[in-house]
């Protein structure tokens, strides 16, 4: 059985908390802002942080019960829920992006722009829930990076995008109150929705192919054959097979050993190839199997 690790479990949940204490943050600034203001970009930023919040829930949900040990019926763990919440995100982002498109292709198309209010608050709620947003983007970040967790990538790119429209939100209350103006963040808002579009496809993709079973990346197959080939005692290896789920990577490897020296040798071979594997690759879940090698045979060859 595979359990994930106790620092990444950490990391995760600590995003996923993060995520869900800034989103409920944001939808009650914005509701206030949008109450004071009347502005409908701000109403539109709002529904966005709704969507936030929903999916930052969901998100938790998936880290917290991707940590669950490996039992009985799931003797591979549980990280696979990191790759379905991944899956699910993508697909609301694709449905924000849509809706930030229409709005604003309606805003463009529209001959009666809103009339705005009190842009004053407006501007200090969304430069607030800005700076709130780069924290927190900058966190999830650091912990994707760390981890690998999809959901938490999943996650930034939601609140990534949200940070263009909330420029565009603040740029069309500055423009309101100095000039009257206040249709640009919908040319933003256009830009933001083709960002998103991009991140959320690239997402939904790495989701589906590991749910699909799909290998790891090559160059993590080549850094383990090369570790394997390289290690004293092995005399070649064979049937290297990698998938992937959520932030892990398991993998099986056969290696081929002097069938003449002692079991415990053997074990020792394995056992020490393992840590030098996990070492290079601590998101791995490692298998090693061992076979004597034909006759003749040099290891390393």
């Amino acid at each position: 059985m595979t359990n994930p690790s106790p620092d990444a479990t950490r990391l995760g949940l600590s995003a996923g908390l993060a995520s869900v204490a800034v989103a409920a943050t944001l939808v009650a600034l914005k509701l206030w802002a949008m109450w004071t203001t009347g502005a409908l970009s701000i109403a539109a930023s709002l529904a966005d942080s709704a969507m936030d919040l929903m999916m930052s829930l969901g998100a938790a949900a998936a880290i917290i019960y991707a940590a669950k040990p490996a039992d009985e019926d799931h003797a591979f763990g549980h990280t696979s829920a990191e790759d379905l919440a991944a899956l699910a995100q993508s697909l609301l982002i694709l449905v924000s992006a849509a809706l930030i498109t229409w709005s604003a292709a309606g805003r463009l198309l529209s001959d009666t722009p809103p009339t705005l209010q009190d842009e004053g608050a407006g501007i200090i709620v969304m430069v607030i829930s800005m700076v709130l947003t780069v924290a927190l983007v900058w966190w999830q970040g650091r912990v994707a990076r760390l981890t690998g967790n999809r959901v938490v990538a999943a996650d930034r790119l939601h609140y990534l995008g949200d940070l263009i429209p909330g420029m565009g939100a603040v740029v069309a209350l500055v423009l309101s109150r100095q000039w009257g103006l206040s249709g640009i963040d919908a040319v933003i808002a256009l830009i933001a929705a083709a960002w998103m579009l991009r991140g959320a496809l690239h997402i939904g993709r790495g989701a589906w192919d590991a749910l699909m079973d799909r290998r790891a990346d090559p160059d993590v197959i080549e850094g383990i054959a090369a570790i394997a080939r390289d290690w004293p005692g092995v005399h070649g290896f064979h049937d290297l097979k990698t998938r992937m789920a959520g932030s892990r990577i398991f993998v099986n490897l056969h290696i081929e050993l002097d069938g003449k020296q002692s079991l415990r040798a053997a074990h020792d071979i394995g056992a020490a190839l393992r840590r030098a594997i996990l070492a290079a690759y601590p998101q791995a879940d490692v298998i090693i199997h061992k076979d004597v090698a034909p006759e003749g045979d040099d290891p390393g060859s």
